[in-house]
């Protein structure tokens, strides 16, 4: 069961107990930031970075897209999201992370075993989310 593209295990685990065609528009916002933004400390390096990593743990699952995100920018991929992976994304210009992040989603995908199902769409949305970030580093 979804609903707002919330899965009735993430509502669960984030304390949503009704049915999921109840939960409302308001609800799901709190759980995409509980669940997700605030996990990745999406607050603490630039938006149009951020933006990508929580597209990337809402698909992927939050350990992972932050080890997409530490490999980016060089620091080891062990999940921990502290100083160190926080000082590296701030020291490396915005679209350079862009590009080795997304590089990693890349390739991740490549390696799944539904590539040949869902790797059209898969690389649409990295592109569709590249277009986003492109417009939002412009302004």
């Amino acid at each position: 069961e979804t609903n707002y593209g919330i899965t009735l295990n993430v509502a669960r685990s984030e304390g949503y107990k009704g049915n999921m065609r109840d939960l409302t528009r308001e609800q799901a916002k709190e759980i995409y930031r509980t669940a997700y933004w605030g996990k990745i400390k999406a607050d603490q390096y630039p938006g149009a970075i951020a933006y990508q990593v929580f597209d990337t743990a809402v698909n992927h699952g939050v350990s992972q897209a932050i080890k997409f995100l530490q490999r980016a920018v060089g620091v080891i991929d062990d999940a921990n999201l502290g100083p160190v992976s926080i000082a590296a994304i701030k020291s490396m210009p915005v679209g350079d992370v862009l590009s080795r992040f997304n590089a990693e989603r890349l390739d991740f995908y490549t390696n799944l075993s539904t590539w040949s199902s869902f790797g059209k769409g898969w690389v649409r949305r990295v592109a569709i989310n590249l277009k986003y970030a492109a417009e939002d580093i412009a302004h």
